[in-house]
């Protein structure tokens, strides 16, 4: 049993950095090589977690050979163009001007039910509300409309705006302090805890979240239960 456990350890951390590795990108957009590499890692994994007569290391190999070619065609790819058409092929355009390009969705084998369903979920009822609709690598219909369908916005209407605040950096996160965080924004110890009993608490335990904005703005919100 512990030889188990153990080993489903290793090959899940092993997993998880290469997975860190190969970036933020990769695992909110799966591309098709990138869901080839996922599905084959799961795959490889299971098989030395489940079989104890494989050794652990004939797992991890290839999984670690995965993951280095992986972050080699990534390179690859920053590097040329060419190649990167290839590897992750060329988003398309479905609806070019408001007119339903056939030939690209025949290509692309996207039926006019899923493209339908698709404005649906995005708001809009018909195809002649959309200019443009682009199918991207990663599966995703990206739609852009006719200025008349889209929402109003301040500059269109001509109103004065201001500049919104900039984004807040947390500094307390469940009751510890974020030094680095701290530094960052050019504040010491002795400003937080001003901050914090401002906000009528006496030490940075009691705070479940504390954000600063550099316009000054700080947000404070106390754990649940502390008086």
């Amino acid at each position: 049993m512990s030889t188990a456990f153990f080993r489903t350890l290793i090959l899940y951390f092993l997993i998880m950095a290469g997975l860190r590795l190969t970036g933020k990108r990769q695992i909110g957009e799966l591309e098709p090589g990138e869901l080839v590499l996922t599905m084959m890692i799961s795959d490889l994994a299971a098989v030395p977690m489940q079989d104890f007569g494989i050794p652990l290391f004939a797992g991890v190999v290839p999984i670690l050979t995965l993951l280095a070619l992986s972050l080699l065609l990534s390179q690859l790819s920053l590097h040329s163009l060419r190649f990167r058409e290839i590897l992750c092929g060329t988003p398309t355009v479905l609806i070019r001007e408001g007119r339903l390009q056939q030939d690209a969705m025949r290509r692309n084998r996207f039926t006019i039910d899923e493209l339908l369903e698709e404005l649906r979920c995005q708001g809009y009822g018909s195809i002649e509300a959309v200019k443009y609709a682009v199918l991207e690598n990663s599966g995703q219909l990206s739609l852009l409309p006719w200025t008349a369908e889209q929402p109003p916005t301040a500059k269109a209407l001509g109103l004065p705006v201001e500049d919104e605040a900039s984004l807040p950096t947390i500094l307390i996160n469940d009751g510890r302090v974020l030094g680095r965080s701290l530094r960052r924004c050019g504040r010491d110890e002795a400003w937080l805890q001003k901050a914090i009993q401002e906000q009528g608490f006496a030490r940075p335990e009691e705070v479940f979240l504390l954000t600063y904005t550099p316009e000054g703005g700080v947000f404070c919100l106390g754990k649940e239960g502390t008086p």
